[in-house]
């Protein structure tokens, strides 16, 4: 049935938050099907490892907030594509200053049902804008965007590269957002695959 399939997906997505917020590395992987993929921020590869990378910064007392939306989630037999909004919460100190990125995006999920458990294939995050604010006033904060020229970045992940950046990560090597032909792509590659092409 239609209604219990879309359920099943939404409710695999809004896990995954849960699971990822939590470190709760078992169920989290078994959010994915084994060779599922994810391309974010930061990362773009398997999830196997993703979740591995997740768990070591957890380990280190790095934590972030996923707050995920309600789903739309469209069916073709045992492929489903969903689309969510999302926010992310991160608190970290830059430079010795502690401060609060906000990112605004999207899930782009492809999804199939293997022996009658659903399972997350390919996760594209989408992203739309950011903002980061110091936790408390802060003239080092101010001195450091002052310093620092954000427009190298893109306006709907600026704050989330220079955040990365000050951590010494690397950004992936493509990030998604409106606009962008990769995203066309991605967008076109999506609906090919629920059509079964």
């Amino acid at each position: 049935m239609d209604a219990n399939d879309k359920y099943a997906c939404a409710e695999l997505i809004q896990a995954w938050g849960l699971y990822r917020d939590q470190g709760k590395w078992p169920q989290l992987l078994a959010t994915f099907v084994p060779e599922g993929q994810i391309a974010v921020s930061w990362f773009s590869g398997s999830f196997r490892e993703f979740v591995d990378r997740c768990r070591q910064s957890f380990e280190a007392g790095q934590r972030s907030k996923h707050l995920i939306f309600p789903s739309v989630v469209r069916l073709a037999g045992d492929r489903a594509l969903a689309e969510t909004n999302i926010v992310i919460l991160v608190r970290q100190k830059i430079v010795g200053v502690l401060a609060d990125m906000t990112s605004y995006a999207r899930f782009l999920d492809r999804l199939e049902r293997r022996g009658g458990r659903w399972g997350i294939a390919e996760r594209a995050a989408i992203y739309e804008r950011d903002r980061l604010d110091p936790v408390e006033p802060s003239e080092a904060f101010d001195k450091l965007f002052a310093a620092s020229d954000l427009s190298i970045y893109p306006e709907a992940y600026r704050y989330m590269a220079a955040r990365l950046n000050a951590a010494g990560r690397a950004l992936a090597p493509v990030v998604h957002c409106d606009g962008s032909a990769q995203t066309a792509q991605l967008y076109a590659r999506y609906e090919a695959w629920l059509g079964g092409t």
